[in-house]
């Protein structure tokens, strides 16, 4: 079970800022966790809950095993309310209800915990019924608004609230963790360089996507300097048919780009960073043969068939297109 010393790690000043209030008795009512996607935000944010709810508190740390700390782990907390975005926004009735059910005296004590996932998606109707709440709040409430977006946010919201900002994750953290969850070195280390979130690493691990796709891109940058003739066929062959939905294919062409990082990487000697970790030897072979200037401007013509894939543009002829302008280059 985690403790707040576990999230510390993730966390440091975010944690530290909330261990010293909880030790003190001193919760703010409303508080807005800001950053990226994967940084913690809803980990901590039901931690925070937990401290709040926990009736066997050790310190600042819930006991994890009491009937609040285990409905919480199990999100079915009586006290306790999500919400989030029904569809493409959060929509006033869906605060309404939340206001009617924080009507009513709590269901195991006197307090309520309210949690707004993206609330940078709430519609200006939903988003002036939280202000409203907030700045009557009802008894012992604590609000949690998670955001990636903080500029969204109305400032009224922003100032009734404690803001506390998620720093990325560092690299080598988010690398033990996958280990630690069983990942091998090999995908591990790829899926650290290409994002630091856990929602995306559930998603790239399912089915063992990540490794098949993975493997098809290597073979990808090896046809491309040994059998450019076989590139087509690779593309409508193995490609294609794996990377399908625009988040693989955004995914695939960031393994690309990756590939071509880990080159430059190699030319300069930082072989310590790689992100497909057990390519050195292929890799060290083709950035002896490229210069540091032809290996930037490969780099920028996947950048470029990035922004053309949010254009809805074939995915074959991107594809081809890239690997041709990477081969004339």
């Amino acid at each position: 079970m985690e403790t707040w010393g576990h999230l510390e790690e993730i966390q440091p000043r975010v944690v530290n800022v909330l261990s010293r209030t909880l030790a003190k008795n001193r919760l703010a009512h409303a508080y807005l966790f800001e950053g990226s996607k994967g940084t913690g935000k809803r980990k901590v944010a039901l931690q925070l809950a937990k401290s709040f709810f926990c009736k066997e508190v050790k310190g600042i740390d819930p006991c994890q095993y009491c009937v609040d700390c285990k409905r919480i782990e199990h999100g079915n907390h009586p006290d306790l309310h999500m919400i989030e975005p029904d569809g493409l926004s959060i929509k006033k009735h869906q605060v309404e209800h939340l206001q009617k059910e924080f009507s009513y005296r709590g269901v195991e004590s006197a307090k309520k915990v309210y949690i707004v996932d993206q609330a940078d998606l709430m519609t200006t109707g939903a988003a002036n019924s939280i202000l409203k709440f907030l700045e009557e709040p009802n008894g012992a409430t604590l609000a949690i608004l998670l955001t990636e977006n903080t500029q969204k946010i109305l400032p009224t919201i922003q100032s009734r609230s404690q803001s506390l900002s998620f720093a990325p994750l560092k690299r080598e953290l988010f690398l033990k963790m996958l280990e630690d969850m069983g990942i091998s070195t090999t995908n591990a280390s790829l899926l650290a360089s290409l994002t630091t979130s856990y929602e995306d690493v559930e998603q790239m691990i399912e089915a063992d996507w990540i490794a098949q796709a993975r493997s098809v891109v290597i073979q990808l940058m090896e046809e491309l300097y040994s059998r450019p003739t076989q590139l087509l066929f690779t593309i409508q062959e193995k490609w294609l048919p794996l990377f399908k939905e625009k988040w693989q294919l955004e995914t695939g062409l960031d393994m690309i780009l990756l590939w071509f990082r880990d080159l430059l990487f190699s030319k300069i000697g930082k072989v310590d960073h790689l992100a497909f970790v057990d390519q050195i030897g292929l890799i060290e072979q083709q950035a002896l043969h490229r210069s540091q200037q032809r290996l930037s401007m490969n780099m920028s013509y996947v950048l470029e068939a990035k922004r053309h894939l949010h254009s809805n543009v074939n995915p074959q002829l991107l594809m081809e297109k890239l690997m041709l302008s990477i081969q004339e280059g």
